[in-house]
C-alpha cells in the first residue's frame, strides 16, 4: 500500500524536484533539496560536485550552507530539510550537526543511503540531537528523474560518444536486422575502470521506474552463447539482468586472443556487479564459467544455458575477428571445478 504523505511534505518535495531537474539540466546527477522554516522556503540547492570540483557539493550541503547564511546561524534546529534522494553518510551527519527538526527524503538510495538503507545515522540514541525522519515522499518521481538521467547518459554512449578502440570490434546494427532481439532492453557502459574504454552490454527487463528500487537476478552466458540465451527469463516477471562479457554478444570485442585473460574478465564482472543498483539478489551462470566467479560475495546458482537458433547465436559474430573472446575463454576454461553453490 502506498503511504499517504501530507500536502505540505508533497508540495515542498515538488520544489526539491525542480532543483533536481536543474541539476540534470546542468549535467549533474539530479538531486535537489530545499530548507523550510515556519512553512517558508529559506534556501535551496542541487548537486554541483562537477561544476564546483567539490566532492562535498551535494544538494543537501549546498542548501544547508545557503540556509545558514540566510539565517546567520549554523544551527537550523527549527527547520526541515527536503531532499529528493536519501542522504548519504556525509549529508546525514551534516543534517545532525545542523540540528534539523526533520529530514524528509524521496527515493531510497540502496548503495549509500544513511537514513535506513545501508545504515541509519538518525537512529542512534547516543547522538545528542535527534532529527525526525520521513522517507518515500514522491519517491517514484524522484527515482524516475534519476533513471531518465542515467538512461540518457547511456544512450549518449550508445550513440558512439564512446569511440570504438582500434584493437576491438563492435557488432554492426545490420547484423541484428530482422532478428528477435529486444534492443529496447539494451544498456551499455564504458565507465568501469577495468574496461579501459571498451563498451559493455547487458539486457535489463526492469521498468525504468523500478531500476533503482528492485534488486535483480543477474544471468551470465556460457562459452558458446551470449545474453540473448536468457530471453525467456527477460520476458518473465522476475527482475533480470543478462550480461555480455567483453568479446561476447553486443559488448565490444578485443580482436586479439591474448587480450582475453581470466583475471581481466573476472575483474570486469566484479566491477559490473558492484555497479548494479540495488545489489543483485543472485548470479546465475553455467558451471564452465566457475573460475571467473571465485570470491564473489553473492549467491551463485549453476544453470544449463538454453540453446539459441543458429541465426541468433551467430548474429554478434559476423566474422572470425569477432570470435576472439569465445575462442580465448574456451581454451582457458578447461574442465573447471566449480565451487559449491552458495545460498
Amino acid at each position: 500500500m502506498t503511504p499517504v504523505h501530507s500536502p505540505e511534505d508533497t508540495g515542498f518535495m515538488q520544489l526539491a524536484l525542480r532543483q533536481a531537474q536543474a541539476a540534470a539540466d546542468a549535467g549533474e546527477v539530479p538531486v535537489g533539496a530545499v530548507v523550510v522554516r515556519a512553512g517558508q522556503v529559506i534556501a535551496s540547492g542541487h548537486n554541483t560536485p562537477m561544476a564546483c570540483q567539490d566532492p562535498t557539493a551535494h544538494a543537501e550541503v549546498n542548501a544547508m550552507r545557503a540556509a545558514a547564511l540566510a539565517l546567520s546561524n549554523y544551527r537550523l534546529d527549527d527547520c526541515t530539510l527536503y531532499v529528493t534522494l536519501e542522504p548519504c553518510a556525509m549529508c546525514s551527519g551534516a543534517a545532525l550537526h545542523a540540528r534539523f527538526k526533520r529530514v524528509v527524503f524521496g527515493a531510497a538510495e540502496p548503495k549509500t543511503g544513511a537514513a535506513g538503507s545501508v545504515l541509519n545515522l538518525f537512529a542512534h540514541d547516543q547522538i545528542n540531537h535527534h532529527t525526525k525522519l520521513t522517507g518515500g515522499v514522491l519517491a517514484d518521481e524522484s527515482a524516475q528523474l534519476l533513471q531518465d538521467f542515467f538512461e540518457q547518459r547511456r544512450a549518449q554512449q550508445h550513440r558512439n560518444k564512446v569511440p570504438l578502440r582500434e584493437d576491438a570490434l563492435r557488432t554492426p546494427e545490420a547484423a541484428l536486422a530482422g532478428l528477435d532481439v529486444p534492443l529496447a532492453l539494451s544498456h551499455f557502459t564504458a565507465d568501469l575502470p577495468a574496461l579501459e574504454c571498451l563498451r559493455l552490454h547487458w539486457f535489463d527487463n526492469r521498468p525504468s521506474s523500478q531500476q533503482f528500487q528492485t534488486a535483480p537476478h543477474v544471468y551470465l552466458h556460457g562459452l558458446d552463447g551470449w545474453s540473448l540465451q536468457y530471453l525467456s527469463q527477460l520476458q518473465s516477471a522476475q527482475p533480470v539482468i543478462a550480461l555480455d562479457l567483453p568479446g561476447f554478444g553486443l559488448s565490444d570485442k578485443p580482436k586479439k586472443i591474448a587480450a582475453h585473460r581470466l583475471a581481466w574478465h573476472a575483474q570486469v564482472l566484479r566491477e559490473f556487479l558492484a555497479s548494479v543498483q540495488p545489489a543483485p539478489l543472485a548470479l546465475h551462470a553455467p558451471r564452465a564459467m566457475a573460475p571467473l566467479l571465485a570470491g564473489l560475495q553473492l549467491p551463485i546458482h549453476w544453470i544449463e544455458t538454453p540453446p539459441l537458433p543458429k541465426a541468433l547465436r551467430d548474429a554478434p559474430y559476423p566474422d572470425v575477428g569477432h570470435l576472439a573472446g569465445p575462442r580465448a575463454l574456451s581454451a582457458l576454461l578447461v574442465a573447471p571445478t566449480p565451487p559449491p553453490e552458495r545460498r
